[in-house]
């Protein structure tokens, strides 16, 4: 395989913002490669989170036809060296692939907002703040800090007391009791109920903090004694055994839902992935109309003042030097021109076959397989699939990666085939639309779904409705209002 066909392969399947990266790093190092606009900067609207379009707001939007056309991918007659031809057939297996803030001065409020924006603290860091604050003398300190080094990202402790004793006895003299004494105080820290050790003891921990009545007392005995029953959702059992109502057991799980289950998640310091997407989707005309978003990629171009320095240095060298990255500057265009073209066919493709879900919805999804589509634009399956996976589509119901739009296919008794993906959004429908005191079984489903048609199994609904994460019917069935 040649390099320049590797780098085309790689870059097909890379994210727009790994794409982004690449970019940049070539244009770091390449003094051949220069963007075409040096004013070139993303959009607000290629960076930033979508939201949102109803098809009532698409069907009635006014735009010119320049904003929504596809992108024109024009030739460079001055880049030489072609991609080869055998991209398409290749059939290859590839990889799928609040720091605490600072003091603001009065007069820089904005460097202090902005610093509150780009990092956030850790819940270590936040333990340990409040420790160095305490009166706590200095061994409960250190003790409180193996402690705090053994939480989880949930809060949770992690090791028992017994081995944290045995490593802290080999340099400090002290008793277990000395170990639960700290951890008790670490346990009453912000946020409360983290330095459990388990999910009882979290929510035990919060709801001794409220204040005493009897529904309190009710759900710290729920908590206590009968929480695996809470979790079968037994609740005819419980009433039994804790002789209270109906509406009292109602009272006691909504209290248990204003508690926090996990106290450190609020801590977490991972920044939140953004989805920029590759091509938009919107109803022009009464047509569907794909474009690629132009923020994501600069018009690259050669520097054309290192170009013409090319045999004029006597030095061979730097001849070679510039010869190197003028082919470089060539492959990554040419490879850049191809990967978005690809992009746009596909996209294209995609949206032809399923502009029924761009109108409607989940339930009219078409079936779709990667065969279909590499047929259609003769490439290789191994092709779409590199394009499909990372790449995005901003349509009218929300942001979607490709893949969500390709699905396998169910035979109905008229001779037609339902896509998988319509399926689960009608089961999804019917379990959302049911009573709570009669959830829908697998088998009702199965029914319900055969009366309109759809020849399906109960083990196929089950796995479904599994793959959605929705519960068993038994599961659901609660006595609470959700």
């Amino acid at each position: 395989m040649t390099p320049q066909l590797q780098q085309a392969i790689r870059l097909l399947q890379l994210s727009s913002i790994e794409l982004e990266a690449e970019i940049q790093q070539a244009l770091e190092e390449n003094p051949l490669l220069q963007v075409e606009d040096e004013d070139y900067a993303p959009s607000p609207e290629a960076t930033e989170p979508f939201e949102r379009v109803s098809s009532e707001q698409t069907e009635t939007y006014e735009a010119s036809e320049e904003e929504f056309a596809p992108v024109e991918l024009g030739e460079d007659t001055s880049l030489n060296q072609d991609i080869p031809d055998d991209i398409e057939a290749l059939d290859t297996n590839w990889n799928e692939v609040y720091d605490s803030p600072s003091h603001a001065d009065d007069g820089d409020i904005n460097a202090f907002i902005e610093n509150q924006a780009d990092s956030s603290d850790d819940l270590q860091s936040h333990l340990l703040w409040q420790i160095n604050m305490s009166n706590l003398s200095t061994i409960d300190k250190y003790i409180a800090e193996i402690l705090i080094s053994c939480l989880d990202g949930a809060g949770y402790l992690t090791e028992s007391l017994e081995d944290i004793h045995l490593r802290l006895n080999d340099e400090i003299p002290i008793d277990l009791e000395d170990i639960q004494c700290v951890l008790t105080y670490i346990q009453q820290l912000d946020p409360l109920g983290v330095g459990a050790r388990h999910l009882g003891e979290c929510l035990l921990i919060q709801l001794k903090q409220l204040p005493s009545n009897e529904l309190q007392q009710i759900t710290i005995t729920l908590v206590e004694k009968h929480l695996d029953l809470l979790e079968q959702r037994h609740y005819k059992e419980i009433m039994k055994r804790l002789k209270i109502s109906q509406t009292q057991l109602e009272d006691a799980v909504k209290l248990l839902r204003t508690l926090q289950p996990r106290p450190g998640s609020m801590f977490s310091n991972t920044k939140p992935d953004y989805i920029v997407p590759d091509a938009y989707v919107r109803k022009v005309q009464g047509k569907w109309v794909v474009s690629l978003n132009p923020n994501l990629t600069p018009h690259l171009n050669i520097n054309q003042q290192y170009a013409d320095l090319i045999g004029q240095s006597k030095d061979a060298q730097t001849n070679s030097y510039l010869k190197g990255h003028l082919q470089q500057a060539r492959w990554l265009i040419r490879s850049l021109d191809n990967r978005n073209s690809t992009v746009l066919s596909v996209a294209q493709a995609i949206v032809e076959r399923q502009h029924g879900f761009m109108q409607y919805g989940e339930q009219a999804m078409k079936p779709l397989v990667l065969r279909d589509v590499a047929e259609e634009l003769q490439m290789h399956e191994s092709t779409i699939s590199r394009v499909t996976t990372n790449k995005y589509l901003h349509t009218p119901r929300g942001i979607y990666e490709f893949k969500y739009f390709f699905s396998s296919q169910l035979d109905t008794n008229t001779g037609a085939s339902c896509s998988s993906t319509a399926i689960r959004a009608m089961i999804k429908q019917l379990i959302e639309q049911e009573s709570p005191q009669a959830p829908l079984s697998d088998s009702y489903l199965t029914q319900v779904l055969q009366e309109q048609g759809i020849n399906v199994a109960r083990r196929t609904v089950a796995k479904y409705r599994e793959a959605m994460l929705i519960p068993s019917s038994h599961e659901r069935k609660t006595l609470l209002a959700t």
